[in-house]
């Protein structure tokens, strides 16, 4: 149940240290991503579109613009390099050849998988001097704080 009404004084000051909090650790986290991603051919926008290929599965430039909130050129750009360097490929759909999708190749989704786990690791050494209990329950309280952000 959500705490509706009037917020205390007390209530929004912790309510504003909590959104400076995360984002600090959200510039943090990107910061660090630029860094494991300087390492590899790509940049952090082809990034992001492999990573949503990987999740959503193929889909077509429009809806790849959509999801980035990037203009259709800049994605079409975008995709032109990742396949030009093998991690994307262009492949026309069989119901409607003039549907062309965008499908991850092998060597994109291993790119994924290594920089996730060099942030992995990273996160792993920041939370060394935490306890096995303080980690569940950062993990179930950001897990809380996900679904109820997802449900606005």
């Amino acid at each position: 149940m959500k705490n509706e009404g009037v917020m205390t004084d007390e209530r929004m000051s912790v309510v504003s240290d909590i959104e400076k909090d995360l984002r600090y650790i959200s510039g943090i986290i990107k910061q660090k991503g630029r860094e494991i991603l300087s390492q590899y051919t790509i940049t952090l926008p082809q990034f992001i579109g492999l990573q949503w290929l990987l999740e959503e599965g193929d889909m077509t430039i429009g809806e790849l613009s959509n999801k980035m909130s990037l203009a259709c050129s800049t994605t079409t750009d975008l995709i032109d390099r990742l396949e030009k360097n093998q991690l994307v490929k262009r492949v026309r759909a069989e119901h409607d050849r003039r549907v062309v999708r965008i499908h991850l190749q092998d060597e994109g989704k291993r790119i994924i998988a290594d920089v996730i786990k060099k942030r992995q690791q990273y996160l792993q050494g920041v939370l060394n001097g935490f306890s096995e209990q303080d980690i569940t329950l950062l993990k179930n309280q950001l897990g809380k704080l996900h679904q109820e952000m997802k449900l606005e």
